[in-house]
This record gives C-alpha cells, sequence and structure tokens, in this order.
C-alpha cells in the first residue's frame, strides 16, 4: 500500500484516504459536512462521504451511492442500522469490503452488522476471549434487534467508565471505544477528531 502521511505531522497525505459513515439518519450531517471542510484544509486528498439509510426507501440511487462508496472505503463507520430495511441494502457490500479496507468500525446496529468489526487486531468476528469478550456484548441479540439495540445503548453510555479498565496494551480495543465516543458526542469538532484520529492510526503510514 502507498504510504500515507499522518495528518498531526501537517504534511497531508501522498495518496487519497476514502473515509465513508454509514448511519440511519442525516441527524449528523450539518457537523459532519463542517468537519469535512476542515479535514480536507488538513489533510489534502481525504474524501469523506456519509450516506442515511433514511433516504434509501425514497432514492434508490443514494443506496447505488453507498455501494459504490463503501466498494472503495479505506476506513469505514457504520452506525445505527438496527432494522432489515436499513442494513439488509448494503450489508453484502460491507461484508466484501471487509477484508480490503483499512479499518471498519461497526457499532449501535444489528448483531449481522456488529460482528463485521475489524480495527488492526480486534475482529467483532473472531471467538470471546478474555477483553474482547466485552465488545461481543455490543453485537446484541439477532433475533430481537430492538431488544439487542436498547441494550448497546445502554452498555455505550457507559463508555467513558469502561475506557478506563481498558489497558493500553490493547489498543485496537481501546480505538473502538474511543470512535464511539466521538460519535455519541456528535459535535462537528467530534466528528472532526473521529475522522482524524482513525485515520491516522490505521490509514497514515508507513
Amino acid at each position: 500500500m502507498p504510504k500515507r502521511i499522518s495528518a498531526d505531522k501537517g504534511q497531508g497525505v501522498s495518496t487519497p484516504i476514502r473515509v465513508v459513515i454509514v448511519t440511519m439518519d442525516t441527524h449528523l450531517a450539518t457537523a459532519t459536512a463542517r468537519a469535512r471542510s476542515r479535514l480536507v484544509r488538513m489533510m489534502p486528498g481525504l474524501q469523506l462521504s456519509m450516506h442515511s439509510a433514511s433516504e434509501w426507501s425514497a432514492n434508490e440511487k443514494s443506496v447505488e451511492a453507498c455501494r459504490r462508496d463503501i466498494a472503495q472505503g479505506d476506513i469505514i463507520i457504520v452506525t445505527m442500522l438496527f432494522m432489515e430495511d436499513h442494513f439488509l441494502p448494503v450489508l453484502d457490500a460491507i461484508e466484501a469490503r471487509r477484508e480490503h479496507c483499512d479499518a471498519m468500525v461497526c457499532a449501535m446496529s444489528a448483531a449481522e452488522v456488529v460482528r463485521l468489526t475489524r480495527l488492526g487486531k480486534f475482529d467483532m468476528g473472531k471467538p470471546a476471549s478474555g477483553l474482547t469478550a466485552l465488545l461481543k456484548r455490543l453485537r446484541g441479540n439477532k433475533d430481537k434487534t430492538s431488544t439487542g439495540g436498547a441494550a448497546q445503548m445502554k452498555m455505550l453510555r457507559r463508555v467513558p467508565k469502561l475506557l478506563r479498565f481498558i489497558p493500553r496494551t490493547a489498543q485496537d480495543v481501546r480505538s473502538y471505544f474511543l470512535t464511539l465516543q466521538y460519535w455519541l458526542g456528535g459535535s462537528e469538532e467530534n466528528m472532526f477528531n473521529m475522522v482524524r484520529f482513525l485515520v491516522n492510526k490505521y490509514a497514515a503510514g508507513p
């Protein structure tokens, strides 16, 4: 893979980095658009797109646009896709890209989606052991997505406290929780920091 330069070094990126966010609705669209403007100035070549599942039923082209972006995504973030009408149209595209992207964060979604998380050595699709067993609880209940979703949200509200107990040696698990913390913050600054963090850690050099 061509070398990418860390944004924190202030040197931009030498190859394009495509970050794709897929979520339930447009409630963070404005914050993401504002964060995108800042990120592109800091990291020339960065491409950041957001797709909202709530728009798919009325616009088939929006589904195809999302699938195209997923197929080319370097870092893919998927959140709040609980309903089958939301995740089934793109599930196969997410699965197909999983092993070829730099990082995939799937959270607050149906179990079929959450299990596709892959961050460095942390793989939600592998058998649970030790610290990763805690993360497995975020998959929810495959047969009762609404109940599973409620359980996930309850646990995610405890993210700041959970972070204190994750050893820094388990960096990829910690990265998952940090990403969720940024997302739940829901502001322009949090979206900016979330993307910058993931790019620097998983898509930047060597």
